[in-house]
């Protein structure tokens, strides 16, 4: 188990997360590659999964642009920046699902919504989204708002198969945990997306991340990758 695990400094409390980034980085010697869960073997399988994808998907990749760009006229992707393998912040690309005003949107339906408010709280997630263009929740349930991950994946900014990709404000959920986040790449599909997605707890979700991590091994990924099929097609937990 541990040949899998960076050894990194235990989360204390919430504002220790930049701490705990900074000195990660600072202590990185040698290449992402040899050190992340699966080493070398599981990035030469991420280069060449998401480099053929890309190529095979590109008629839908460019229809979908075309849809969004009709919509409103705004961007066609959506970057966001998220924590990756040892702390190293990384922009996760999505095809756009919000309006241009998404934020005013959300702030104004949370006021007024004060149950809403407490889910937003707890899940960051809302299952009746206010901010969704006339497309963005097709894309959402299907999951295809999260293909252009693909290129996040060839770049080596996340792994195929891995914990779920969280902002800076998350790690504080994974407490002693974070340590086993921070030793993979986050995943474009991994164990809480076919477990049950929003449906499942938080707690949950980084129970799942850590044996994930703890337990690696290539049959797993390929397991992984093969349930992720079914629960597209399902839509089940999405939203």
């Amino acid at each position: 188990m541990t040949r899998y695990l960076r050894k990194v400094p235990t989360l204390e409390s919430s504002s220790n997360i930049l701490n705990l980034i900074d000195s990660t980085l600072s202590s990185t010697k040698v290449t992402p590659a040899s050190l992340a869960v699966g080493g070398a073997y599981k990035r030469i399988l991420d280069m060449a999964v998401s480099g053929a994808a890309i190529v095979l998907l590109s008629p839908i990749l460019a229809t979908v642009a075309i849809g969004i760009k009709l919509c409103d006229g705004g961007p066609i992707f959506f970057m966001h920046q998220r924590i990756g393998f040892g702390g190293q912040p990384f922009p996760c690309l999505k095809f756009r699902t919000m309006s241009v005003d998404a934020e005013a949107r959300l702030e104004e339906y949370l006021l007024a919504n004060p149950q809403t408010a407490e889910e937003w709280n707890a899940t960051q997630k809302l299952k009746k989204d206010p901010r969704l263009t006339a497309i963005g929740g097709s894309l959402r349930r299907s999951s295809i708002d999260e293909l252009p991950q693909l290129i996040n994946v060839l770049r080596g900014d996340m792994s195929l198969v891995g914990p779920r990709p969280v902002v800076a404000d998350e790690m504080a959920r994974y407490g002693r945990d974070v340590s086993y986040y921070l030793s993979a790449r986050p995943g474009l599909t991994g164990a809480w997306q076919v477990s049950g997605r929003n449906d499942v707890s938080y707690a949950e979700r980084v129970r799942l991340d850590v044996e994930y991590c703890a337990t690696w091994s290539p049959i797993k990924d390929v397991l992984i990758m093969l349930r992720t099929i079914p629960v597209l097609f399902s839509g089940r937990g999405s939203y």
